[in-house]
């Protein structure tokens, strides 16, 4: 690994998180905030701060997000990246958990008391803080002001980030992908089940579901990205 050297910024966003919303990028510049995006380790944001203070590496779920890495046990993995990665570079690990849990009980017939039990290991046996924000537009909110707080921009620590000194392997460029599909864990069993992308697209749903941890909603989603025609235009949700 090398390192590439950075003036300093206020936060960085993950480029992948950056490619699905880039109304936070646009709106954190728009409240004055200098922003830099790159690939990180783990989390969505890395809020940056002075020395002396700790800066915070963020991982941002919906709570419909956060129920499916519950289903696939993908929490767990990515919680324990998340910590490891703070650790790793001196920052305090911190998950976001955006929009209304009452809906996943109401909805999708999720036992609150399930999903409780998830938040207090992530708290208690993780040291992981849990932040709850009700919307989106909230998450922005206290993503900008908790920047600001962490004090003036051209104080914060100038951000060291690692980056890769050669291009992915075709092995690591497929299994990229397909994590693009699923996640890490389900990526791998799809892989081992079809041993080809082509022949993941080429899956039925049932096909799909044969996979442990794929439940018929998520082998819809996975059927429908290969399935559905591309019209060129991108909404912003």
């Amino acid at each position: 690994m090398s390192l590439k050297l950075l003036t300093p910024v206020d936060i960085v966003i993950d480029s992948r998180e950056d490619a699905k919303h880039p109304e936070f990028r646009q709106l954190f510049m728009r409240e004055g905030l200098r922003v830099a995006v790159q690939a990180l380790t783990a989390g969505d944001f890395l809020l940056l701060a002075p020395p002396g203070k700790q800066s915070l590496l963020i991982e941002r779920k919906t709570v419909d997000d956060f129920a499916n890495s519950i289903r696939d046990n993908r929490i767990w993995e990515q919680s324990k990246l998340l910590q490891k990665s703070a650790e790793v570079d001196g920052h305090r690990p911190l998950i976001i958990i955006e929009g209304s849990l009452a809906v996943l009980e109401k909805y999708r017939n999720w036992k609150i008391q399930s999903i409780l039990r998830v938040i207090d290991t992530l708290l208690l046996e993780y040291n992981i803080p849990v932040l709850h924000t009700p919307h989106k537009e909230a998450t922005i909110a206290w993503l900008v002001a908790k920047a600001k707080s962490l004090g003036k921009t051209e104080e914060k620590k100038v951000l060291r980030m690692r980056v890769e000194k050669k291009p992915m392997n075709i092995q690591e460029r497929i299994l990229y992908v397909a994590e693009g599909l699923v996640g890490p864990v389900l990526a791998r069993r799809l892989l081992e089940k079809f041993k080809t992308l082509r022949n993941i697209a080429n899956a039925s749903v049932y096909e799909l579901m044969s996979v442990e941890g794929i439940g018929e909603k998520r082998a819809q989603e996975i059927y429908a990205i290969f399935n559905t025609e591309w019209r060129g235009e991108v909404e912003n949700a």
